[in-house]
């Protein structure tokens, strides 16, 4: 069994996955922001000041809600981790707290973002509010279309939103031009990435402030059940909700953990963004993991309904663990997404993301085939998404 403690290695590696594929330009920042989070995270006045603001700003600890009606209809207790109801909607927000924190020990008084469905994006103008830091958002043209109501909400907190016109107009394109601001302004911002992405440090930094969703769960799994869960399952984009619930429970062999990828409309590249139907080794956004692309190393296009979901590559850290085969990682298609965002709807009277709407897919495909006990992590509530629902139903608001 893997010991979670190990990784990553000196390098930023999890094995051959990981590292720091960056210009040298970058290179200081990245050992700065390294240095910084491993004084930080070891600092009992950054961890007490962080878990503060993470409770009576952000609302944690968020419930874990066993959903009878849904457990009704698939046959097992099911269990769901509520990050849905913390401040801004997501789990984006245990992210962003640190990382705007972390900038302030650096004495950053800018800082920057990506976003995709828009959560990341609420939640680093959340933060940078809060801490009374310039933010710059850059989202891509395609995003912000289907995203807006998100859009308005970061320019009603104060931050710009810089929209990205460039290839797919997704989150992959997002993430180049932050990067290519970061370099431009390296000395006064700090890049406050949204997933278990990039170089290192960030696929372990951004897993340390996430991996409070993991820790929560375990408490109260016990204390609910007095005893573990069989079965943890989240939604994989970057995989930052996934590996923060998992992450906790890596070393206990008896918990199974399934990661569930977009699988679109089809599985031809460009058809989805499940990285496990068709992707590959490679280098993208300053890491080493698995993602799609061509036979000549290009970037292939991705689709997915969820925009949290749309992107090319998964962490490298779950990476790792899916050759290890610690972790398993299935697909669902978009009809079964939305299906599943209405029948979670009905059921329990919760609309969630269309990202987590993905997870609960799964666990009702596997209906009559799941262990006792299920968790699956509500990674953020489906407002955001509800007129693109709509739209793909047919349906006009009023």
């Amino acid at each position: 069994m893997v010991d979670r403690e190990e990784l990553p290695d000196y390098r930023g590696r999890f094995g051959s996955y990981g590292g720091m594929y960056v210009p040298e330009t970058l290179m200081p920042a990245l050992q700065e922001l390294q240095h910084e989070f491993f004084a930080a995270k070891d600092d009992p006045d950054f961890r007490a000041e962080l878990d503060y603001y993470l409770a009576e700003y952000a609302g944690r600890p968020t419930p874990l809600y066993l959903a009878e009606r849904l457990s009704e209809e698939v046959g097992s207790k099911v269990y769901l981790k509520r990050e849905d109801l913390l401040h801004t909607g997501a789990h984006k927000i245990n992210n962003t707290l640190g990382q705007a924190l972390l900038a302030r020990r650096m004495e950053k008084k800018r800082v920057i973002a990506e976003t995709g469905a828009g959560q990341h994006g609420v939640a680093a103008a959340t933060a940078a509010a809060v801490f009374g830091m310039e933010c710059v958002v850059y989202m891509g043209t395609e995003d912000m279309e289907r995203q807006a109501l998100n859009v308005f909400r970061m320019r009603q907190l104060g931050s710009e939103v810089r929209e990205v016109k460039a290839g797919s107009k997704t989150l992959k394109d997002a993430i180049n031009e932050a990067m290519r601001d970061w370099v431009t302004n390296v000395r006064t911002t700090s890049y406050i990435l949204g997933s278990v992405l990039g170089p290192h440090p960030y696929p372990t930094m951004v897993r340390h402030f996430q991996s409070v969703i993991g820790r929560e769960t375990r408490a109260q799994i016990m204390e609910k059940e007095a005893r573990l869960p069989d079965l943890l399952v989240a939604c994989v984009g970057g995989g930052s909700n996934a590996i923060g619930l998992f992450h906790e429970f890596l070393g206990d062999e008896s918990v199974k953990m399934m990661g569930v990828e977009a699988g679109g409309i089809g599985s031809e590249l460009g058809q989805h963004a499940a990285r496990y139907i068709s992707g590959s080794l490679g280098v993208l956004h300053g890491t080493r993991t698995f993602l799609l692309q061509y036979d000549d190393g290009q970037i292939a296009p991705t689709h997915s309904i969820s925009a949290g979901l749309d992107y090319a590559a998964i962490g490298p850290e779950l990476s790792f663990y899916h050759d290890s085969e610690r972790i398993a990682f299935t697909h669902v298609t978009d009809d079964e997404a939305l299906d599943a965002f209405q029948r979670l709807s009905r059921l329990e009277g919760l609309i969630p993301a269309l990202e987590s709407a993905h997870a609960i897919a799964q666990v009702l495909k596997m209906k009559g085939h799941l262990p006792e006990i299920v968790i699956i992590n509500l990674s953020g509530r489906g407002d955001k998404d509800v007129e693109a629902v709509a739209k793909h139903l047919g349906e006009e608001l009023h």
